[in-house]
């Protein structure tokens, strides 16, 4: 483990973004406050509840990659208690290839965990990128507007502290990554 149990001590310090170390520092935030882990996963990212042959609830991210594994994490972060005991907390998804009405309602869902990894990606100092997620879709989707609507959230979340676990884990990665304190001038649209 990475730090003392009140997590203001990191023994082990990097600036490279290894996969071992985000699994490691949410494990130690949540694993036993929320019987929650992060899993390095395959193709697809999944959250699963907790049921008779796994007694934690896992949330799975895409293919090792670090920006994926902060993604799922602010999933969770926005969904409650009674949505983890829901496979992927019962969201609705629609897999690329989104038409035009479609992918509007897709961003529109996605705004409040993107602004999270944006919060937890400056934390890490990990270099952020929205994600209108529609490779294939009917239509180039806005990427520069939905950026705006993912920074105005930001700003928003920043005028007040921060909800407890999202707090904890922003205050891990800066031990962690010996990054500086977030504020409104962390967040440029670049």
């Amino acid at each position: 483990m990475y730090f003392n149990e009140d997590l203001t001590h990191c023994t082990t310090q990097t600036k490279e973004f290894l996969i071992e170390d985000i699994i490691n520092i949410f494990n130690a935030c949540f694993q036993v406050s929320h019987n929650t882990i992060l899993i390095k996963g395959e193709d697809e990212p999944i959250y699963l509840p907790a049921d008779e042959t796994h007694s934690f609830n896992r949330i799975i991210f895409a293919n090792g990659f670090y920006a994926s594994a902060l993604h799922e994490i602010a999933h969770w972060c926005v969904a409650g208690p009674t949505r983890w005991n829901l496979i992927d907390f019962g969201y609705w998804y629609c897999p690329d290839g989104r038409d035009k009405e479609t992918q509007s309602q897709f961003e529109n869902v996605e705004i409040a965990p993107q602004s999270y990894e944006w919060i937890f990606s400056v934390a890490a100092g990990f270099p952020f990128q929205v994600s209108c997620d529609n490779l294939n879709g009917s239509f180039e989707p806005d990427h520069r507007e939905f950026k705006k609507r993912v920074h105005a959230k930001v700003l928003e979340r920043l005028n007040y502290p921060l909800a407890p676990r999202p707090a904890k884990l922003v205050r891990a990665l800066q031990v962690f990554y010996q990054t500086p304190k977030i504020t409104q001038d962390s967040f440029l649209i670049t």
